[in-house]
């Protein structure tokens, strides 16, 4: 996840990506010392490959998981009720019954989708505003906040007359349209605080694309096992009856929260603190959720559905502290001085630039993961130069002239000088890479230079 800047001389173009100032997009002039190419190394968006699939597979099983809340399971059979009976009037069964279903789920992405595009939009600053500690702080603060309303210290609710307006019933395509629409409406007091939640961080983003995908994946998931049902209506009895369970899901999303808002405070922890603060969550929510809440249900996989939510959350906790604990010695980082690139040319070796900051969270994970791998370790000790480069705070001269010298667009962004001193912009990595993969760039460096 590219993490774009925000220094002063940065502009964000309608996509939301940061261009430096010069030409209208990127530098005036190539940097000194650098081979031009044609194409320019590009930055991927916010969420890219595996982190992307996992986040909306993630997201998708949220909106599903909303449906078990107290405000939305009880409107289940309402709702498939009046599919049922719509299709009964228009005299065209399973079709018929298709089609409002479409139309339910149309309604449900139409709104949801809205809403991340505007959040941001609204949001599209935060790339950069995420460099001052007080905004993180605030952005958490904000997640645990909603999240208390999902466990039921406080209740979201809206004025009465919207309220009225949404339940109002309207009849054929439109009626089931309509309810789509207004889903979110009738059911804010349970799925209001956690889209809100989801709001803020899609808000972070800055990508109004990623916005529709992450809503529109949110009311799939929410959407879907109506629309099903809808199919299979004669299997509405076996759904379990309402009860306290439903209190334990919502609480669930709760805790989700929580884990958001300890994913955006992390960077602000020195040494393995974030990697702790999560890891306390993941233990406080599995004690929670698998043996201190006390909600009961009466179909009998619920135990064995919280003691697996329990375990799961121990054993990511397990997970963390022990990658933590087991974490070798890491590279061995230079500050950036003209004389180190010059020292690497008379040796004959190659430079690694990292461009760093402590808010970014790849950063963070390569710096965690992939410099502390004992093959890449030895390798950077015995073949490479290896330089750092911390942007976390804007304003240093230094920084600047570097970021616009190399082009750098967002962190992270790793920079591979060969022998001579000339960028091999080929292997440009703007990304978390795992240490196999890095090793091959290396490699590929090397290879290069023989």
């Amino acid at each position: 996840m590219a993490v774009k800047l925000g220094f002063k001389n940065v502009y964000r173009d309608p996509y939301g990506y940061p261009e430096w100032q010069g030409r209208g997009l990127p530098i005036e002039s190539a940097p000194a010392g650098l081979a031009q190419t044609s194409e320019e190394p590009k930055a991927p968006g916010p969420l890219s490959g595996w982190a992307m699939i996992w986040t909306l597979l993630g997201i998708f099983a949220g909106g599903m998981a909303l449906n078990l809340t107290p405000c939305v399971y009880p409107l289940i059979p309402i709702t498939v009720s009046y599919f049922g009976g719509q299709a009964t009037k228009e005299g065209d069964g399973k079709g018929t019954l298709v089609g409002h279903g479409l139309c339910y789920m149309l309604g449900l992405a139409l709104t949801n989708s809205l809403l991340g595009v505007v959040a941001s939009l609204t949001g599209g600053l935060m790339g950069g505003m995420l460099q001052n500690p007080i905004v993180l702080v605030v952005v958490a603060a904000v997640l645990v906040f909603f999240s208390t309303s999902l466990f039921g210290l406080w209740e979201m609710r809206l004025p009465s007359g919207l309220t009225q307006a949404a339940v109002k019933s309207y009849t054929g395509y439109f009626g089931s349209l309509f309810m789509g629409l207004t889903l979110g409406v009738v059911a804010a007091p349970c799925i209001g605080p956690f889209v809100l939640g989801l709001l803020t961080w899609v808000a972070s983003m800055g990508s109004p694309w990623l916005g529709f995908v992450i809503f529109f994946t949110l009311s799939l998931g929410l959407g879907l096992p109506l629309f099903l049902l809808a199919m299979f209506s004669g299997q509405l009895k076996k759904l379990p009856r309402s009860g306290g369970w439903m209190i334990w899901v919502r609480t669930l999303m709760g805790w989700v929260l929580v884990g958001m808002a300890a994913h955006f405070i992390r960077p602000l922890l020195p040494g393995h603190g974030g990697t702790i603060l999560v890891a306390l969550v993941a233990l406080a929510a599995g004690m929670h959720l698998g043996w201190i809440d006390k909600s009961q249900a009466n179909f009998r996989a619920f135990p064995w559905l919280k003691g697996g939510a329990g375990i799961a959350c121990l054993v990511l906790a397990a997970y963390l502290i022990t990658s933590w604990a087991l974490q070798g010695v890491g590279v061995s980082w230079r500050p950036y001085a003209e004389e180190i690139l010059m020292e690497a040319q008379n040796l004959k070796k190659p430079v690694i630039i990292d461009f760093y900051a402590t808010w970014c969270t790849p950063c963070v994970e390569l710096d965690e993961v992939t410099f502390h791998d004992a093959s890449v370790v030895k390798q950077a000790e015995s073949d490479f130069i290896m330089v750092k480069v911390d942007v976390t705070k804007a304003g240093n001269p230094l920084n600047e002239r570097l970021l616009q010298k190399y082009r750098i667009k967002g962190v992270p962004t790793i920079v591979f000088l060969d022998t001579n001193g000339k960028e091999r912009q080929d292997l440009r990595l703007v990304d978390y890479l795992p240490p196999d993969q890095f090793l091959g760039r290396m490699a590929g460096v090397k290879k290069n230079d023989k």
